[in-house]
């Protein structure tokens, strides 16, 4: 945080921030890639540390923010769930006074919203929320990102949410809320969004379909994610069971918008939330979204921590 400004930002859901900030994070986040790409070094966070605090595994959080915080010319510090058991240990809240007097900014992968919320309430740094049971706005944020890369402004245009109502579907649900697009979901019976929980204001920006061919219909973006996210695998065959009419194939995708593009959060599991021709075919970007994590994630701790640059 530069000297003299008092209010720390936390990124903790997609609301968080404004379309305004929005619109800020996606330009410097083409500028800060497009230095990476060039191999022009750019380290406007020397002498700067992230501390990532992991209750949940993850391969690309941990890849992406750790080789970003490093291009950035920052250090990392890399706590898992021995090294640190949040609430466990100590309270939560005595974790976050210690950890914030000692780095400049903290990632936290875990379970419950609520344990992020108050580690970053006692916290005297910025708090980024790597992936709760309830939102993931980090990806989003990269998701958005590659739309937009690809296909420009996401204000006005149909994402098809295809599979589970969980913290991907909530935080797209903030998203088409903050930013101006319309969000078409459809889950099995017993897996349906929750408006309340994703702290949607808007409930305009979401429709509800029970066929998820008929949420596909005219989309721009088609997204999906696992059928069992991790902390659900005691639910593993009865999600088999509940979501096999929810895997996106090419009938769905051609169903949508002819230039449509595909999206995954990955890990995929080829022909179970999505078919191999479509995750490996021409509309998926699966893989300049996985990339992107990194570079609007470089973005988003250069914002919290130095402010609007120029």
């Amino acid at each position: 945080m530069k000297p003299g400004m008092s209010l720390i930002k936390h990124y903790l859901q997609f609301k968080d921030f404004r379309a305004e900030e929005y619109a800020y994070l996606f330009e410097r986040t083409g500028i800060i890639k497009k230095r990476f790409k060039n191999y022009e070094k750019y380290t406007p966070l020397v002498d700067r540390t992230l501390a990532m605090i992991f209750e949940k595994a993850s391969t690309r959080t941990r890849v992406s923010f750790e080789a970003g915080m490093y291009q950035m010319g920052g250090s990392v510090v890399n706590l898992t769930t021995g090294d640190s058991q949040l609430g466990r240990a100590e309270p939560v809240e005595d974790s976050a006074r210690v950890i914030s007097r000692m780095v400049d900014i903290v990632m936290i992968r875990t379970h419950e919203q609520a344990k992020i919320e108050a580690f970053a309430a006692h916290s005297r740094v910025p708090v980024i929320n790597g992936l709760t049971n309830d939102h993931h706005p980090c990806q989003i944020l990269a998701d958005v990102f590659t739309f937009i890369e690809q296909r420009g402004s996401m204000q006005g245009k149909v994402v098809a949410w295809v599979g589970d109502g969980n913290n991907m579907a909530n935080t797209w649900l903030q998203a088409a809320d903050v930013l101006g697009f319309t969000l078409h979901v459809s889950t099995p019976r017993g897996y349906e969004i929750d408006l309340v929980r994703a702290g949607v204001a808007n409930p305009a920006c979401v429709k509800s379909f029970k066929s998820p061919f008929a949420a596909c219909e005219g989309a721009h973006l088609v997204t999906t994610d696992v059928w069992t996210s991790m902390g659900y695998e005691a639910e593993n065959e009865a999600r088999q069971k509940a979501f096999a009419d929810w895997c996106v194939d090419a009938q769905m995708m051609q169903l949508a918008q002819r230039d449509a593009l595909f999206m995954h959060c990955l890990p995929a599991h080829r022909g179970e939330e999505v078919a191999a021709e479509v995750i490996d075919g021409k509309q998926s970007v699966v893989w300049d979204e996985a990339e992107n994590r990194m570079h609007v994630q470089k973005a988003l701790m250069e914002y919290l921590l130095l402010g609007r640059i120029g």
